[in-house]
């Protein structure tokens, strides 16, 4: 890792000193990568949720005398070739591992770009409040971040409401909010809301979506798109359809009924899976993209990940879209998802990262992970800014703005892999840097 001069040095330590602070409010018995006990730096895995490296891209090699004849031929192929491909993808999730472990994936020093030490661009300290809300996939880190920069700016305030990312990007276009987190760039829906207003896009953070499931007995399972798109359009209906089954070759899975956990509110969530479903499923998902969808009948909606993460949880035969964060933290088991090269890889930072190494930046600031190619990359991947307007209303709400947005991008983005989130690649983070100069007044 290249060294850091005196203002980015302070601002890791305020982000070591915040989870610090976060480890110590973890009750007594709760899990080390619960929400508010976070995963060592550079761990992928851990937890009966997810049984590590291993587990990631781990061939089933269970003995053909022990499945189905029917099954036999099938799963003889589908042994060979993940065996071919498992070193390779192996070695790309370890790379990436180590990367994250060395901040390799981490934004560059700080000091070369305004506000990115959590002070102003005068160094200055600030005073003020900021109010946010929107995406709840960047909740756990808006927590943690907060409070860290709270020991760089102590003068300024900072809220962040978990709402889900539609009602952040109305609450900035009504003017409620200083800025609004959200998972998916303005839906042209919503673009009349912003009409006269330049919306700057601050990409922040990167992750998985689970496939999040709740099966007694059932530690590991593979899913494809095909499959999915047929479990959340409703066609199958139970854990033992022949089409889960030839995914998951030798798993004894039980006949209980499928139980959708969906968002009730508009999310960024939704409307990224839903994207994977669309490119990775094609015609076989019918029920489009979008921050909401008309999910079939007799789902189970909860706002919020922690919402559907709780349907999830309580509820056996259950499968929910839920992020990697809150999915650990609820302790829950998830799938392994078949990505565009045609290997189940399991939801972690590391095989986030690696989706996210391969996206095209646009000019805006946006881009997309989800079903991004590549050995290793996980297909439901995404992405979330934060979006601010170029022109605030005063010169001291551009200047907490550049500070507490630039300590998201820069000691900010240390905190990540130990809360379960893939930092971003550093060309990424660059940019997003050099944009904080065309916040102002």
């Amino acid at each position: 890792m290249a060294s850091r001069d005196g203002g980015r040095a302070g601002g890791r330590a305020a982000a070591q000193l915040a989870a610090a602070a976060l480890r110590g409010r973890c009750a007594i018995g709760a899990r080390l990568d619960d929400r508010l006990c976070p995963v060592p730096r550079g761990d992928i895995g851990g937890g009966a949720a997810d049984a590590g490296a291993e587990r990631e891209l781990r061939p089933r090699l269970d003995s053909p005398a022990s499945w189905p004849a029917r099954q036999a031929s099938d799963v003889k192929t589908t042994a060979l070739r993940r065996g071919r491909k498992a070193a390779a993808i192996g070695a790309a999730l370890a790379t990436a591992t180590l990367a994250l472990a060395g901040c390799s994936l981490a934004a560059p020093d700080s000091s070369s770009s305004p506000g990115g030490s959590g002070a102003s661009a005068g160094g200055s300290v600030l005073s003020g409040t900021l109010s946010a809300s929107g995406s709840t996939f960047q909740l756990t880190f808006q927590e943690v971040a907060i409070s860290g920069f709270k020991s760089i700016q102590p003068g300024i305030t900072v809220n962040y409401g978990g709402v889900g990312s539609g009602a952040g990007r109305a609450d900035l276009a009504a003017n409620k909010v200083n800025f609004a987190g959200s998972d998916s760039p303005i839906p042209p829906a919503e673009k009349a809301g912003f009409t006269g207003k330049k919306v700057l896009y601050f990409p922040v953070v990167t992750g998985p979506v689970t496939l999040s499931y709740h099966l007694s007995g059932v530690r590991e399972l593979d899913l494809s798109a095909p499959v999915l798109a047929g479990i959340f359009d409703g066609k199958i209906k139970t854990w033992d359809d022949p089409a889960i089954e030839a995914d998951n070759p030798g798993a004894l899975l039980p006949v209980t009924p499928i139980t959708l956990a969906v968002r009730s509110n508009s999310s960024g969530t939704t409307a990224n899976f839903t994207k994977f479903l669309v490119e990775a499923a094609g015609s076989q998902w019918p029920l489009g993209t979008g921050s909401t969808i008309s999910w079939p009948a007799g789902s189970r909606s909860a706002t919020g990940n922690r919402g559907v993460a709780q349907i999830v949880k309580s509820t056996p035969g259950a499968i929910g879209y839920v992020d990697y964060a809150t999915a650990k933290a609820s302790g829950l088991t998830f799938a392994s998802v078949k990505n565009k090269d045609g290997d189940y890889v399991a939801p972690s930072p590391a095989s986030a990262a690696l989706a996210a190494s391969q996206v095209t930046l646009m000019p805006d600031e946006t881009f997309s992970a989800v079903w991004a190619g590549g050995a290793g990359s996980y297909p439901i991947t995404y992405q979330s800014w934060d979006l601010v307007y170029a022109k605030q209303p005063n010169a001291n709400d551009a200047k907490m703005l550049r500070a507490y947005l630039g300590y998201l991008l820069g000691a900010g983005q240390e905190l990540l892999p130990e809360l379960g989130y893939a930092p971003l690649p550093s060309g990424i983070d660059r940019q997003a840097q050099t944009q904080l100069s065309k916040i102002g007044d």
